[in-house]
């Protein structure tokens, strides 16, 4: 049976936020060993060098947008590059328990933005399970009240940058290439780690610290590719609460590979969250059938 466009993007959605967050293990697996920002850079090099290759293979127009796309490509690139900058300015200055709670606000301000810029419905059933998973999530991070300080504001400031990506994604007409986009955010993220990295004193890589980029580099390629077409598949107020599985996929690498054994509550909190999205795709369901926008991705 043919998913429903809804239903393409939660799978999207799921498999970039588990992308992400392998990527997130592979960058933690390097913290005290390489700068964040020359790992950012190389990564993102390699990335966009193969994104770049990929689309001189297939199809080199992918590379020529129209005019009245450009501008709309370009002011993405810029919102997912802010939203990478002011979250590793965040990680590296509070807590990550309080930076993950604000971080899950992320879904309720697209839903918002989804409802107040694209006209989309929201019922009070999807609604109110979006924000029982909200509570699920901070069951799980239990942040402090001293940590949100000035370093928390960075962290707002990219959930507002990440929502703006998110809502100009939806805006690209249908045809418009999404490794073409993909490309555009590597190359933007790429400049802004490269900018950083400047002012960080880089280290020689080993074989280890080395592959562990490489690996970072096609994790990272796959995640921007799902989430371009995550985000241009059903209802946005739909696809976005299913962001939550970085947070199933985090306690698994967690424990798998770190040691980091998630209490009681934890488990409480992921129990809930996993509820909410199964009640939410349940409910989707009985939706009453709604115009959708074009589902095709273009030459991707």
């Amino acid at each position: 049976m043919a998913l429903s466009p809804n239903m393409r993007g939660a799978l999207f959605m799921a498999s970039a936020m588990s992308l992400f967050t392998v990527n997130d293990a592979c960058m933690k697996a390097l913290a005290g060993e390489v700068p964040l920002f020359q790992v950012i850079f190389l990564r993102g090099v390699l990335t966009t060098a193969l994104i770049a290759l990929y689309l001189m293979a297939t199809d080199r127009r992918a590379f020529i947008l129209p005019s009245k796309e450009r501008t709309l490509v370009a002011l993405r690139a810029l919102a997912e590059a802010g939203a990478a900058v002011f979250f590793f300015a965040a990680l590296f200055n509070m807590p990550l328990a309080n930076l993950s709670a604000i971080l899950q606000a992320l879904p309720l301000t697209v839903t918002f933005a989804a409802w107040l810029f694209l006209k989309e419905p929201v019922g009070w059933r999807r609604l109110s399970a979006i924000l029982v998973g909200l509570c699920g999530v901070l069951l799980i991070v239990r942040p402090d009240a001293d940590g949100f300080s000035l370093h928390a504001g960075f962290a707002l400031l990219a959930v507002v940058f990440a929502t703006t990506r998110d809502v100009l994604t939806r805006k690209l007409a249908p045809g418009t290439s999404s490794m073409t986009v993909t490309f555009a955010t590597s190359a933007m993220v790429t400049v802004a780690a490269g900018i950083g990295s400047l002012f960080v004193t880089w280290v020689p890589l080993t074989l280890t610290s080395g592959g562990l980029i490489g690996i970072a580099s096609i994790l990272i390629l796959g995640a921007y590719l799902t989430i371009v077409l995550a985000m241009r598949q059903g209802e946005l107020s739909f696809v976005a609460p299913f962001r939550y599985t970085s947070l199933l996929v985090a306690i698994v690498l967690g424990v798998v590979f770190f040691g980091e054994w998630p209490d009681t509550t934890t488990f409480l909190g992921a129990a809930i969250v996993v509820g909410s999205g199964l009640y939410t795709l349940h409910r989707e369901r009985y939706a009453v059938p709604r115009p959708t926008v074009p589902t095709s991705t273009g030459k991707s």
